[in-house]
């Protein structure tokens, strides 16, 4: 029999996240329904065999397994309660079905819509993803899983198109907590690579030779190496205007991001200077390297 599955949130992540999900879904025993606001990436998982749905009504209806992968809280929010004239999840979604959030979200939203979830025979636990886009295309993501050992069981044939590492982090926000130790390692990181680079540049020393350094010592991993070199280019040849539009959404997110690990440091009362640090700096160091004041 098959699994009626559905997929919420066919962005940048998520969408080659569901491309996996559809190519592997009969295999799998899974039957696939996504929606997205916009029909493009509705008819790109259409053409894979998914079946594109007018409204996530209609997929909290029918499937008992569903992955999340939106851009806020408030947008999980809208989709779990309703939102001006659209019910919500919880009103519609038959009993014990599971939803699984890959989206970046506050620990204690994610531990509200856990308890809020169970107090209507639902499930939603976390599930947040590490790897960026080309992992995503690839299936290699890597699933901070917040769930019990049932409904990680449950939801492991979903998780296996999509993934090739799902970490059983706990209890449901644990995952989550998992993601915003991860993600905010990888902003210090990225501030301390454009910092570097910085650096070597205003000194007058070739750029490419810190690279070769760090290629051979380790210090800057790939994916900070990937953005600063990535960003130095697009800066090299675009407006500030067109630094915006490009890095604009992805420094939105990492601010928001950052925000929410800085909001449970405090109420762990726990100090993270360079956490901070990167939060003041992180638009910054996406739309503006520095560089040497004759350029």
């Amino acid at each position: 029999m098959m699994i009626e599955c559905g997929f919420i949130g066919l962005g940048n992540i998520g969408k080659p996240m569901a491309k996996n999900l559809a190519r592997k879904a009969v295999q799998s025993k899974l039957s696939l329904r996504v929606y997205d606001v916009m029909p493009a990436p509705m008819a790109e998982l259409e053409a894979l065999g998914a079946k594109p749905v007018d409204s996530p009504e209609e997929i909290a209806r029918h499937c008992e397994l569903v992955g999340i992968c939106v851009r806020h809280d408030q947008d999980v929010e809208d989709l779990l309660y309703g939102s001006g004239a659209s019910a919500g999840i919880f009103e519609l979604a038959p009993k014990g079905a599971v939803y699984a959030i890959h989206s970046t979200v506050n620990r204690d939203n994610m531990r509200r819509w856990g308890r809020e979830a169970a107090e209507r025979g639902l499930h939603v636990v976390d599930a947040p993803i590490t790897g960026g886009e080309a992992k995503a295309e690839a299936g290699d993501l890597c699933i901070m899983l917040g769930a019990d050992e049932v409904l990680s069981e449950r939801l492991q044939p979903m998780l296996a198109c999509m993934s090739t590492s799902v970490v059983a982090a706990g209890a449901v926000g644990d995952g989550t907590v998992l993601k915003l130790a991860n993600n905010l390692m990888n902003y210090i990181a990225f501030v301390a690579a454009s910092e570097g680079m910085g650096l070597v540049k205003n000194a007058g020393v070739n750029p490419e030779k810190l690279l070769e350094v760090v290629e051979a010592n380790g210090v800057m991993g790939p994916l900070a190496r990937q953005f600063v070199t990535g960003r130095d280019g697009m800066h090299a040849a675009c407006s500030v205007e067109d630094m915006e539009a490009i890095f604009g959404p992805f420094a939105n997110l990492a601010e928001k991001d950052l925000d929410h690990a800085l909001a449970l440091a405090g109420q762990l009362k726990l100090n993270l200077p360079c956490g901070k640090t990167a939060r003041d700096g992180i638009r910054q160091t996406f739309l503006h390297p520095i560089v040497p004041a004759n350029q």
